[in-house]
């Protein structure tokens, strides 16, 4: 793999994991950990020997959030910077692989929009999840476009602006987290979860991503016409010509164990 600055990546089979690694800082997400994170990502995107991309901080923090030292304390500031986040976290959103966040510690701010940003969401008991930026006089980025999708718009402001921090076992229940274990069965956990998504089809993948995206801001017309599209495309595809070759052989198989048993009657 490439050799990132604020990221330590590791490939096993056909899972890359790759851990934010800004130790003295907390794992803030500066420009240098957004251009890597983009970086990965259409690697990854490319590559046809990995299946799973796996986020995950340190052992006791995940991310503190952006890293306000990258602002000019004297100038006037520019909107390009988050601009560049926003993008490579929609490009992780549509990543043609399944992509898992493993949260131990704190996850604050865009460490938080990371963890939504991925398919499936796992975290350590003593996991605790924060959007502090209206309290401290910004805005969470796109986290106010999909927490509520997750969890309500009254939840998604309960958390957003009061700035509350929420426990592993409350983000479970709230549908933010799919799987909450002690540290000792951390890595026995994220193995699972891995497991679990495995195999898929990365065209599948893409369609149902898409449109889950779209249930909530189209017709139901509108939403028909799109699923009509994409489903043509995938029963027309190879992974469902192989699919329906598989049930006529076995179709094939049980006619004839029927017929074996009528002769042996």
């Amino acid at each position: 793999m490439h050799p990132y600055e604020t990221l330590k990546v590791v490939q096993e089979g056909n899972v890359v994991t790759a851990f934010l690694d800004r130790p003295e800082s907390h794992n803030a997400i500066n420009m240098r950990m957004v251009n890597d994170l983009s970086h990965l990502i259409d690697a990854i995107d490319e590559a046809k020997d990995v299946s799973v991309l796996v986020l995950r901080g340190g052992p006791d923090v995940f991310s503190c959030g952006i890293d306000l030292h990258e602002f000019a304390s004297h100038e006037k500031r520019n909107i390009y910077g988050l601009q560049k986040w926003e993008q490579m976290c929609r490009e992780l959103e549509r990543l043609n692989k399944f992509t898992v966040a493993a949260v131990q510690g704190e996850c604050t701010g865009g460490g938080f929009q990371l963890v939504l940003s991925c398919d499936a969401r796992i975290a350590e008991r003593r996991a605790v999840f924060c959007f502090d930026e209206v309290k401290l006089g910004f805005l969470p980025g796109m986290a106010t476009f999909r927490l509520a999708k997750y969890i309500g718009l009254g939840r998604a402001k309960s958390i957003i602006l009061t700035g509350r921090r929420l426990g592993a076992e409350e983000a479970l229940t709230w549908g933010l987290l799919d799987r909450v274990c002690e540290q000792v069965s951390f890595e026995e956990t994220l193995t699972e979860t891995v497991n679990d998504l495995l195999p898929f089809h990365p065209v599948a993948l893409e369609m149902a991503r898409r449109l889950l995206d779209e249930s909530f801001s189209t017709t139901y017309e509108n939403y028909l016409g799109h699923f009509l599209a994409a489903q043509y495309r995938a029963i027309n595809s190879e992974p469902f010509d192989r699919l329906v070759a598989r049930a006529a052989r076995q179709d094939r198989l049980g006619r004839v164990g029927t017929a074996r048993r009528e002769r042996e009657k």
